[in-house]
């Protein structure tokens, strides 16, 4: 039987002061490759993933988070990988986890895992605010057909055939959700599986409470869009 190659994916944008140390603290947990998409970043975010010793893919501009996860599944299909985690780089995500992600898509019973915060409900449990609009958000899932309790976590994992739906159609900016309803429309399997959160303690958080009415507006009308124009699996 073939070795299963892992990958992890961490899209950063200006997070100098804390993606050093993720690195390290994935490196403390598990032995996989790991991969930066540094999205232009103006500080030495990139340098100090190098020296960390992470591989780098650096945006000659910011794109956003969509576009860096989408280059981040790009790398790992031209470069054979068969699983993937993706993690944040502000060190929100307790790389502890990655081997239960792994774990779980080994099993060949899902395509997608989601690490849910609110399924340990342990840990940083987001803003008021945010856990708003996640539960709102988690009703217009289900309503669609995507059933998930923590729709806009940025903690996943995906198999070979998530990563080949989501590379070649992924939403722009907090893609999560909207991602969920694509990669469903393909014909992937969704599960989650508990994790507990950090809280950031670097860098700024690029939803504040004043986008977040919009942002949660822009999302379900992203989520109806694709609804109605699924994605179709072959």
């Amino acid at each position: 039987m073939a070795t299963m190659r892992i990958l992890v994916i961490i899209p950063a944008f200006n997070e100098s002061g804390a993606i050093a140390e993720v690195v390290a603290d994935i490196r403390s947990h598990c032995d996989y490759e790991i991969v930066v998409i540094d999205d232009g970043s103006t500080d030495d975010t990139a340098e100090r993933a190098r020296a960390a010793g992470a591989n780098v893919v650096r945006h000659p501009c910011n794109l956003g988070i969509g576009a860096a996860v989408q280059t981040g599944y790009l790398y790992a299909l031209r470069n054979g990988y068969d699983t993937v985690v993706r993690q944040d780089g502000d060190g929100q995500h307790d790389p502890k986890y990655i081997p239960d992600f792994v774990e779980t898509l080994a099993r060949g019973e899902t395509d997608v895992v989601v690490g849910s915060r609110f399924l340990a409900r342990e840990g940083f449990q987001s803003t008021v605010v945010r856990r708003l609009g996640i539960f709102i958000l988690s009703i217009v899932s289900a309503l669609i057909g995507t059933r998930t309790t923590d729709p806009t976590s940025g903690y996943w994992g995906l198999n070979r055939r998530a990563l080949e739906a989501l590379s070649e159609t992924h939403p722009d900016d907090y893609p999560e959700t909207e991602a969920l309803v694509i990669a469903a429309a393909a014909g992937c399997r969704t599960s989650e599986i508990p994790v507990v959160m950090r809280e950031r303690t670097t860098g700024t958080s690029s939803i504040s409470a004043l986008y977040s009415g919009f942002y949660m507006v822009k999302v379900i009308l992203a989520l109806l869009i694709v609804h109605l124009s699924p994605v179709k699996s072959d």
